[in-house]
């Protein structure tokens, strides 16, 4: 008997809509990260490089695998369509608050990123080239910017 009311909510919960999951994911993780370039970040991270699966144990153990997998597919989607709506200076700010709130100098980021270009990993896979070649072109200008205000010297293509 003591099980029962576990099983039951259990089936419940698994039966909720990726709607649901993802509100579910803004309202306990989305929203506590102040920048939209973080949140990209962060959904990007829960991405699976080898599947391609959106991995969250919290979120696949209360709503099951496959819910989990679209709710956090989608917000990926969503946060990086709303990434590109913002103007060049809109991202830049962002990405600058962002960079403030890591470990290291925002110099040393801003070296480490012109060199390794990890923000290529961060677009969804559902992004249109188009969309990617947009996004990596204006975050290859933020950087440009953020490199000149920092002193950064870069000797890459067109330097």
């Amino acid at each position: 008997m003591l099980g029962t009311p576990f099983v039951v909510k259990w089936s419940e919960s698994k039966s909720k809509s990726p709607a649901e999951a993802a509100r579910d994911l803004w309202r306990h993780t989305l929203s506590q990260i102040p920048t939209l370039f973080g949140r990209l970040v962060y959904l990007a991270s829960l991405r699976d490089v080898n599947t391609g699966q959106y991995v969250h144990h919290g979120l696949s153990t209360v709503f099951g695998p496959d819910v989990a997998n679209a709710a956090m597919r989608k917000s990926h989607e969503e946060v990086f369509a709303e990434w590109l709506g913002y103007g060049l200076e809109a991202q830049r700010s962002d990405l600058e608050f962002y960079v403030s709130g890591l470990e290291p100098q925002r110099k040393t980021v801003v070296e480490n990123w012109t060199k390794l270009e990890p923000f290529r990993a961060l677009p969804p896979e559902t992004a249109r080239m188009v969309e990617k070649d947009l996004f990596y072109s204006d975050l290859e200008m933020v950087l440009s910017l953020l490199r000149n205000e920092l002193g950064v010297s870069w000797n890459g293509p067109g330097a």
